[in-house]
């Protein structure tokens, strides 16, 4: 059955990277905030990446009468007590380089065994009458020492790869600044939650 969703960005890397996660559900159309109007966005006040991603979702499918996809992901960092947290898109003013470069500046003193690290994405799927489905996926890894790599965004070129298994095993050492968008949507977070997304739009 055809199904079009909204995706609660403007960001073309973020769209792509969950479209291309999606593109085998029959069916399904995704738009993003690119094709409607201008509005003025919630206020992301939630404790949690989850109740954040649940105002987006709750926010536009109740404005535009759609279903809408939102999501609210972010990169925790142990020896930050967590931080950036759901602080991470403005956690430093300026660029993802400039966020990149204050976490490892904070990071000057941590010894290699105390970097643990983990990215978090928490995905919301709502109709204007109902959370339809939640999920969250986690990729956990560690604080490179230097920034690497010029793949993704955000906080990817100092993010390493701890975990991986079978044929990705080899990217271990690797930040996703590194690796081919082929490797980031097997071991990310966001390919971890969207999966599951992808089990319930094939359930429907």
């Amino acid at each position: 059955m055809p199904m079009t969703i909204l995706l609660a960005t403007t960001s073309r890397h973020k769209a792509g990277e969950i479209a291309a996660l999606l593109s085998d559900i029959p069916g399904l159309q995704l738009q993003t905030l690119n094709d409607f109007p201008a509005t003025e966005a919630p206020e992301e006040d939630g404790d949690t990446m989850a109740q954040n991603a649940r105002i987006k979702a709750e926010f536009y499918s109740q404005h535009f009468g759609v279903r809408v996809l939102a999501d609210d992901s972010g990169l925790e960092v142990d020896a930050l007590n967590g931080e950036p947290g759901v602080y991470s898109a403005r956690w430093a003013d300026g660029s993802d380089a400039d966020r990149n470069a204050a976490v490892l500046s904070r990071m000057l003193e941590v010894e290699v065994e105390d970097r643990n690290a983990r990215y978090r994405c928490t995905l919301c799927l709502a109709t204007p009458e109902t959370i339809e489905w939640e999920g969250e996926g986690i990729c956990e890894g560690e604080i490179a020492l230097e920034s690497r790599g010029e793949s993704g965004f955000g906080y990817d070129p100092i993010f390493g790869i701890t975990l991986a298994t079978g044929a990705d095993s080899e990217f271990v050492g690797k930040t996703l600044g590194e690796v081919a968008p082929s490797v980031k949507a097997s071991v990310s977070h966001r390919a971890r939650a969207t999966r599951q997304l992808a089990e319930h739009l094939n359930s429907r």
